[in-house]
């Protein structure tokens, strides 16, 4: 599914009604190049998870990790700077997806063998400054029901 994303309004509706929709154990991979705005979705999605101060939410591009406390605990990854899909591995993911948190991976594609089979990709490419469209794509059932509870708002 695409969705057009024509200001920042609009890709902050899309994070919080993700955020509202999603589980524990849910995976979310984030694609796109530098600039298209992964790390002010995961702004929106933690928002929609109920976060207190969302201005704390920034990208984990030096530390790969980062944690926060909401509905359900906020996972966000970034392999950005990983060398390998090992390196991904090794800060322990695998626990992390096992866990009752969200997961939110920023550059997805870098470390795909490692993230789980089901899951929700959500690749962002720019359209114009602050235009973007987001392509929504589901691998296993929860996550197809997923797409279309956030198609139906």
């Amino acid at each position: 599914m695409t969705i057009e994303l024509p200001d920042l309004e609009a890709t902050t509706r899309l994070g919080r009604r993700l955020g509202g929709l999603l589980f524990p154990g849910a995976v979310v991979g984030l694609i796109g190049p530098l600039g298209a705005g992964k790390t002010f979705l995961v702004r929106a999605v933690a928002e929609g998870l109920g976060i207190a101060d969302s201005r704390g939410v920034s990208s984990p591009t030096f530390v790969l990790i980062q944690e926060y406390a909401a509905r359900l605990p906020i996972y966000h990854f970034d392999a950005y700077r990983l060398r390998s899909d090992a390196e991904f591995f090794e800060l322990g993911v695998q626990e992390y997806f096992e866990g009752e948190g969200v997961c939110l991976v920023e550059w997805a594609d870098k470390v795909g063998s490692q993230l789980p089979r089901e899951r929700l990709s959500i690749s962002l490419e720019v359209v114009g400054e602050t235009r973007r469209q987001a392509t929504m794509s589901a691998s296993g059932e929860r996550y197809e029901q997923l797409v279309c509870e956030v198609a139906a708002h």
